[in-house]
């Protein structure tokens, strides 16, 4: 029977006092808490299967708040994301409930409250890829290397340099903004799998190490490796990653 595997871990970093990382795999939920060792859960293919990661913006409040939020209104919206449309839709009413829940124009503790959100719909013939921030979504093919799939709504930097600064992200500011979402629509390749994760693993670790792992562990041990190539690099922010494979037979 065709299923798809999601191996998960989320974790603070060595620096960060708190995890503001959320992570959706279906109906299951991850809400800025720690993960000791990565967790796999088994899906059938067939209904839309919505996988994701929501980065809790730092240096606002309620990091941890927003992105909780965003992956449990995916969480609930998650088998009706049947196009990118639909997606879209999706991404723009969690922009605004993040917004909402910050005060909206009145403001409160949590005004300026953001996440940016990555992550995939896996259906039976293609995958939708969605990301609206930094977040990223990778392929990841045996011999082929890695592959970004995500669009980073980031300022321009120097090579070989990262920046926190986002140009759009999910709520995040004092005054409402609409969000335009990067979705695509992608085929699924025989034996390909997928890379969901925060900026805490991709500041931090070369794009040559990332996709070395992928090539050398398969589900549960490469999210683990994934994590401790993070950790080793100084883990200086949270750290949450999934790992997505799709099996046909």
């Amino acid at each position: 029977m065709p299923y798809v595997a999601v191996s998960a871990i989320s974790h603070p970093g060595l620096l960060r006092e708190r995890n503001e990382d959320s992570l959706v795999a279906g109906p299951w939920t991850l809400c800025a808490t720690v993960t000791e060792n990565p967790q796999t859960l088994i899906f059938p293919l067939g209904t839309p299967l919505a996988v994701a990661v929501a980065d809790g913006l730092g240096g606002h409040p309620g990091g941890d708040v927003a992105s909780a939020l965003v992956v449990r209104r995916i969480a609930a919206l998650g088998p009706a994301l049947s196009s990118e449309v639909a997606v879209r839709d999706a991404l723009n009413l969690c922009n605004r409930a993040v917004f909402q829940a910050a005060g909206g124009e009145q403001g409160g503790d949590l005004a300026g409250m953001g996440s940016t959100v990555a992550g995939v719909v896996v259906q039976p013939d293609s995958l939708l890829v969605f990301n609206v921030g930094d977040s990223r979504v990778f392929a990841a093919s045996r011999g082929d290397g890695l592959r970004q799939l995500s669009v980073d709504d980031s300022p321009p930097h120097p090579a070989g340099q990262t920046t926190s600064l986002v140009t759009q992200c999910l709520g995040g500011s004092l005054t409402y903004r609409a969000v335009e979402p990067h979705v695509t629509t992608e085929s699924m390749a025989p034996g390909e799998r997928y890379l969901i994760c925060s900026d805490g693993l991709t500041d931090p670790v070369p794009t040559d190490v990332l996709d070395k792992v992928l090539q050398e562990h398969d589900d549960g041990r490469a999210a683990f490796e994934l994590w401790r190539a993070a950790i080793e690099a100084g883990g200086p922010d949270n750290i949450t990653v999934a790992v997505v494979r799709v099996q046909e037979e």
